[in-house]
Formats: C-alpha cells, sequence, structure tokens
C-alpha cells in the first residue's frame, strides 16, 4: 500500500511576499506538494454564479515561483485543463519548469469542466466526449515531447511536428502524470496513462442518481480505476481532496457549519469522502481507514487549513 503523502492546494496571494513565504511554509510543515489552481476568474458575477473562489495567481508563474524559493517542496497544478493551453506550448512550459526545479513538477491535468468559467473566458465548452477526445491527445503528446524524440503527431486537437521536445526534464522517465475526473472513460484514462489518479469531489445527495452513497460512489470510481489499470493499479498513487476539514474537539459545530453552507443535511456528512472533522487522533484513524477502502493515499488539503492539519501531515507523512 503507497504511503501517505499530503499536499496543499492554494488560490490566493496578494503580494510576491506572501507567496513564497506560503511556498517555505508549506516545505517546513512537511507537505510534499504545492498545488495551484487552472482557474482564473476574478470576483464579479461569473464567479459567483460559477461558485469558484477567486484566482489570485496564474499557475505556471506561481509554480514556477514557488520551485525557486524552496528546496524539496513538489510543485503542480490540480489540475491544468486540456481546453485552456496550446498542448505543445504547454508540453515545454512544464518540462521547462521541470528542469529549472531540478525535477520537482508533478504535472496535472483534466478535460475540464466549468462550462461558466469557459464562457466567462470565451472559450467554446464542447460536448464531455470531445473533450476526453482532446485530453487523451494532449496527453500523448506530452508524453512524446518530454521523450526527446523527434514529434510527429498530427491529431486532431494536439499537433506537433518535425522538431523534438526540449529541455528534456529532469525526471526520468518523465515527470509524474495526474489525471482527474469523474466518469468511467477519464478514470479508465488515468488507470492507462497516469501515475497519479486524482479522484474528482463526489456529490453531497445522499443517493445520487446511480443510486450510490457518497461513500458507495467513491468506491465505485475506484473500481473503474482498479478495473482499467489491472496489474498497473499497485504502481498508482490515488489522490483526494477532503475540501472540507478541520481539526477539532468540537466536531459537532464544524459538522453544522458545513451543513449550514452546502444547504444539506448533517446526518452522514462526517463520513462524506470529502470531509474530514474530528480531534486529530479521529482524523488519523479515519485516513487510514480510507486508504484501505479507498486506496486514497495522496490527500490535497485547502490553503486556509495548512497550519491546523500539519499535526496529521507529522503523524502520517511517509507511513
Amino acid at each position: 500500500m503507497p504511503p501517505f503523502r499530503f499536499a496543499v492546494q492554494a488560490t490566493k496571494a496578494t503580494s510576491a511576499a506572501q507567496w513564497r513565504d506560503l511556498a517555505r511554509k508549506v516545505q517546513d510543515l512537511g507537505y510534499a506538494t504545492l498545488f495551484v489552481s487552472d482557474h482564473y476568474l476574478g470576483p464579479g458575477p461569473a464567479a459567483r454564479e460559477s461558485r469558484l473562489p477567486p484566482q489570485h495567481l496564474a499557475p505556471i508563474a506561481a509554480m514556477a515561483t514557488a520551485a525557486a524559493v524552496t528546496e524539496t517542496l513538489r510543485v503542480g497544478c490540480r489540475v491544468f485543463c486540456a481546453d485552456y493551453h496550446v498542448p505543445a506550448v504547454l508540453a515545454k512550459e512544464a518540462a521547462t519548469i521541470d528542469l529549472l526545479s531540478d525535477g520537482r513538477l508533478e504535472f496535472g491535468i483534466g478535460a475540464g469542466w466549468s462550462e461558466l468559467e469557459y464562457r466567462a473566458m470565451g472559450i467554446p465548452f464542447a460536448p464531455p466526449a470531445r473533450r476526453v477526445d482532446k485530453l487523451e491527445e494532449v496527453v500523448g503528446l506530452l508524453k512524446a515531447h518530454w521523450g526527446g524524440e523527434p514529434l510527429d503527431l498530427h491529431g486532431e486537437f494536439a499537433t506537433a511536428a518535425g522538431y523534438s521536445g526540449l529541455p528534456r526534464p529532469v525526471q526520468s522517465p518523465r515527470p509524474p502524470i495526474m489525471i482527474g475526473g469523474a466518469r468511467k472513460r477519464v478514470l479508465s484514462l488515468a488507470a492507462r496513462e497516469a501515475d497519479i489518479v486524482s479522484i474528482n469531489n463526489v456529490p453531497f445527495d445522499a443517493v445520487n442518481d446511480a443510486g450510490r452513497t457518497p461513500a458507495q460512489e467513491a468506491a465505485h470510481r475506484i473500481g473503474l480505476v482498479r478495473d482499467a489499470a489491472g496489474e498497473r493499479f499497485a504502481e498508482l498513487e490515488v489522490e483526494s481532496s477532503p475540501f472540507f476539514t478541520a481539526i477539532t474537539d468540537d466536531p459537532g459545530a464544524a459538522v453544522t457549519r458545513v451543513a449550514d453552507r452546502l444547504g444539506v443535511p448533517k446526518a452522514g456528512l462526517i463520513e462524506h469522502p470529502n470531509v474530514l472533522i474530528g480531534s486529530l487522533e479521529e482524523v488519523v484513524e479515519r485516513l487510514q481507514e480510507r486508504r484501505e477502502v479507498f486506496g486514497a493515499c495522496y490527500i490535497s488539503v485547502q490553503q486556509g487549513e495548512l497550519e491546523r492539519f500539519a499535526p496529521v501531515v507529522a503523524r502520517l507523512a511517509g507511513k
């Protein structure tokens, strides 16, 4: 069973000093990785409608800066949207970050999901099948570009031909790829092609349209990955984000706050796969149980919880 690793997902910094200090703190507290987001909306009607928090930083520059002011911290984007970037350009940007960080890049990518954000930025939002078609081509281009061989790719969505990709990444054979998703086709792609599979947040409905509870939905997604990966499954890391996290001796009050924010019943909420509330001992035990059931060993917490969650990191990282 893979050991635990922990990451911080950060979207906010209002100065260069604040971002540099955050990166150093994430490293000093024992987290493995600092993730940024590939979202772009600042305050306004579009952000409110899409329910995205304000996005202060663009990912590539933020990742490069975080790597430059740390020594061991890995950097990544959870996750790049294939539609927001020219594939060959993104491949070179990523390889450059891996080179300049001495091999500390983790490359996350997905098919995109926020139609409201697409609309706000004037990007066409294709049907799901077309977006996944593009994701598959982009992943293939990334691997070819980072491999250093002459490129001759002429896809419908991703093209690179007549040259070899530079720079070569430091990590061999390439930086680890994380693919995030919720449905069978993307999770199967991740199982075949990725090193890290990110399981998207599951709904907070007591029972979803497929008749599954949140825990059953998470288990279903892991089953899809396991089936598609075959013998590869033992080599994969499963990444999950408990979006609502609180280390507290009063879990009832914390659960009430989450329930009120989401407008959902409190019953069973503490067991939701994207909720992690309880005392230090309770949270440690719950993470160990979830690794057994769902395979989740790579845990990303939100920026606001990085200090309160640090005792969990100290207890479980590498174990």
